[in-house]
């Protein structure tokens, strides 16, 4: 009588025991039928040609963005000196979103949106916050190689999520915080790894310079994202895809005037054919980075304030961190950028600290 009473005791254990495999299995399937029911009703709830322009804008960013910043680096590594050559090539492209948002005016039947003093304001200190991003940046990329000046960009992702909250009332969750933490820990690996990449003409001075502007821009980077999005929402509305380009061919045009301002000041115009004639490659190959670095700066601020109108500061930032590791491996690869232990370290960290974000302003429901 013992044996049987053991054995259907453990029959039952046994017959018990699968149950919370079971229903974990069928919790696990259900998340995903309802992701992919909320994904659909998100689809559906805009036209086609929303997420066609959202994909366009987020491909400009993932591809023009990292080309921007190789063609930074080309630029010194090769010979180029000036700090604000490179500023004013980040803007001296404007009238490239112009040249897209005048047929609108005449083919999508739109018009201009009126030019009030708010929206002037608006227009003049993000043209002044941008010409300063990009002396910042260039003084990153003209110290650090371009690996590790995309790895500190990373660090906008922060000031995105932080400005955002406080300028725009985005949410900011756990998971944001522990992003922060995550991708602030990564920042000091590298701090702590510098002699590892640092070129040999670039002082100890010169990097730790270096990697200051280049958290600073990235500072003023976030802050304008979220700026952005506050014009917007207060005075552009969301009425039209016009209006991205008219905010984009304004603040663009400023912070070209603004910089245009500090390149005759520092006379590093008339530097710029000395510059072309010892520049590695010839005259020919400096016009190509000039060139080619006007399109691509202008392509990817186009398709960052674009994914700004039709999304969020918090898909900005998102897209804008995803770009490190494009630009890290692209730069080991085309540029032979040294990369450390400490830095392929750095950027699991910082990947990780992005997928936390990501998690964390994934849609539940």
């Amino acid at each position: 009588m013992y044996q049987p009473l053991v054995s259907s005791e453990m029959e039952a254990e046994e017959s018990e025991e699968p149950r919370p495999a079971r229903q974990g299995r069928v919790s696990a399937w259900g998340r995903v039928v309802a992701y992919r029911t909320m994904a659909r009703k998100t689809f559906e709830s805009k036209p086609i040609s929303h997420w066609i322009l959202l994909s366009l804008s987020s491909a400009a960013m993932l591809v023009a963005f990292p080309a921007s910043s190789l063609l930074s680096r080309v630029y010194y590594s090769n010979g180029g000196t000036s700090k604000w050559i490179i500023s004013w090539v980040a803007v001296a492209g404007w009238p490239i979103p112009l040249l897209v948002l005048i047929p609108m005016y005449f083919v999508a039947g739109n018009y201009p949106t009126p030019l009030s003093a708010k929206l002037v304001v608006s227009y003049v200190g993000l043209g002044f916050l941008s010409a300063a991003d990009n002396l910042l940046y260039a003084y990153g990329y003209a110290y650090l190689p371009a690996s590790t000046a995309s790895l500190l960009g990373s660090t906008s992702l922060i000031f995105s999520a932080l400005f955002g909250y406080l300028i725009v009332k985005n949410k900011i969750n756990s998971c944001t915080v522990n992003s922060i933490f995550v991708i602030t820990a990564a920042m000091a690996i590298i701090a702590l790894d510098s002699d590892s990449d640092r070129y040999g003409s670039v002082t100890d001075g010169q990097y730790a310079m270096g990697f200051v502007w280049n958290i600073l821009a990235s500072f003023l980077h976030g802050l304008i994202f979220a700026l952005s999005e506050l014009v917007f929402v207060e005075l552009l509305g969301r009425r039209s895809f016009h209006v991205v380009l008219e905010q984009q061919v304004m603040v663009s045009f400023f912070a070209f005037v603004f910089t245009t301002i500090g390149v005759v000041i520092n006379d590093d115009f008339s530097g710029m054919v000395s510059e072309s004639n010892s520049f590695a490659g010839g005259r020919s190959s400096y016009l190509s980075v000039i060139i080619w670095g006007v399109i691509s700066f202008q392509l990817g601020i186009l398709g960052a304030t674009a994914v700004l109108f039709l999304a969020s500061t918090v898909l900005a930032g998102v897209l804008n961190s995803i770009r490190v590791p494009l630009t890290a491996v692209a730069a080991v690869i085309l540029l032979n950028d040294p990369m450390s232990g400490f830095k392929i370290l750095s950027l699991v960290i910082t990947l990780w600290g992005f997928a936390c974000y990501i998690y964390g302003h994934y849609p539940t429901s």
